[in-house]
């Protein structure tokens, strides 16, 4: 058996037909750059997060750091983040000209620890990024108490939570403003970048549209230098057909996520993903979580059984050459540099068969019983 982590050509052969036809509308009317599929995608998304203004952009990095620019973020500032994400999260305050500012997680959610953000907040602090990791939410009202409490903005960052809910909200709803990445492997996932911002807030969405564009109200009428990042036609045109299945393809993701706890259910030195009450998390990654010295042979007995792996990440924001400057030592955030040495992803896509969730969690309970745990 071959088990991919993702597995996007099964993806395209259930709606290959939609897709085809939705490309081949785009090369017919030569709508390449903006135009009526992408604005299209635009309107469907922002109602789709309950949200007010969707804003198409290249790629999820640039979405966060445009996002920043239409805050107001610059030199001087700061912003509040979590250490453990991707990279473009932090990247894109430092590309705002700011300060990135770590906190550490919640052991069991692997998102922000909400009890260690206010400790973090200084007369600098212009805003935090939450970021719902692997499709679970974030506990989002501790952190909306705390930017309100300090008149800060918060910037959700929907990378990999397209749909998820936090009591009753979608995620992009909840924020100032959020950013999601439509990168081929996610949850909604374009044909090459893209990206997107999403706000309810009618100044924001003006700021941020023409910041994307070169800074520009039309053609020539440039009110400011600002970047070239626009969503283009083709995929605008990709994400409207797929948006169209993605609440199915969510309850599929949702229904893999409890058959691999029920399967991997009473292994011990084994630890499944857990909810905080009152979400619906949409499991981008299923990341379990292992003993650091087991890992690595756990990884190696899944791959000689043809079951691919990935590690969702393996170093902690802060402890990474890039973010050397800062100083920061690894017991700085014990929970994330732990977190980073046990965590591994096992595959996860809606296409993903019953029958293979259970031939993936008999190979861990085999790697378990032959190491006598």
């Amino acid at each position: 058996m071959n088990i991919q982590l993702v597995d996007l050509k099964a993806q395209y052969d259930g709606i290959k037909p939609e897709i085809d036809a939705a490309m081949a509308q785009v090369i017919a009317k030569t709508a390449f750059i903006g135009g009526p599929f992408a604005q299209e995608f635009e309107k469907a998304f922002a109602a789709f997060c309950g949200a007010k203004h969707c804003i198409g952009v290249g790629n999820g990095t640039d979405a966060l750091f445009i996002a920043l620019k239409a805050f107001g973020v610059g030199a001087g500032d700061e912003v509040i983040t979590v250490a453990n994400s991707f990279i473009a999260t932090s990247e894109a305050i430092t590309m705002a000209g700011a300060q990135v500012v770590f906190v550490d997680i919640n052991p069991q959610t692997y998102n922000i620890d909400v009890s260690k953000i206010e400790a973090k907040v200084t007369p600098k602090t212009r805003a935090i990024i939450p970021v719902h990791l692997y499709g679970q939410p974030a506990d989002m009202d501790p952190i909306l108490g705390i930017a309100r409490r300090h008149h800060l903005k918060v910037l959700e960052d929907c990378a990999q939570a397209h749909g998820a809910a936090y009591k009753g909200r979608k995620t992009g709803s909840i924020g100032d403003m959020a950013c999601f990445s439509f990168y081929p492997g996610k949850n909604l996932g374009a044909y090459g970048d893209a990206g997107a911002m999403v706000t309810s807030s009618d100044d924001l969405a003006v700021k941020a549209r023409m910041f994307a564009n070169h800074g520009r109200i039309d053609k020539y009428n440039h009110e400011q230098e600002g970047v070239n990042s626009r969503l283009d036609g083709i995929q605008g045109a990709v994400l409207n057909v797929k948006l169209k299945h993605l609440d199915e393809w969510t309850e599929k993701r949702r229904r893999n996520a409890y058959l691999y706890n029920k399967h991997l259910q009473g292994i011990a030195n084994l630890a499944t993903p857990s909810e905080i009450d009152d979400v619906k998390a949409v499991y981008h990654l299923y990341v379990i979580r292992v003993k650091a010295d087991l890992r690595q042979g756990l990884q190696d007995h899944l791959k000689k059984n043809g079951i691919a792996t990935g590690i969702h990440y393996p170093i902690a924001l802060p402890n990474l050459i890039a973010y050397g400057y800062l100083k920061h030592k690894e017991s700085d955030f014990p929970e994330s540099t732990a977190a980073s040495l046990e965590i591994l992803s096992l595959p996860m896509y809606p296409e993903l068969e019953p029958s293979q969730i259970e031939y993936i969690s008999g190979k861990i309970r085999e790697f378990f019983a032959a190491s006598g745990i």
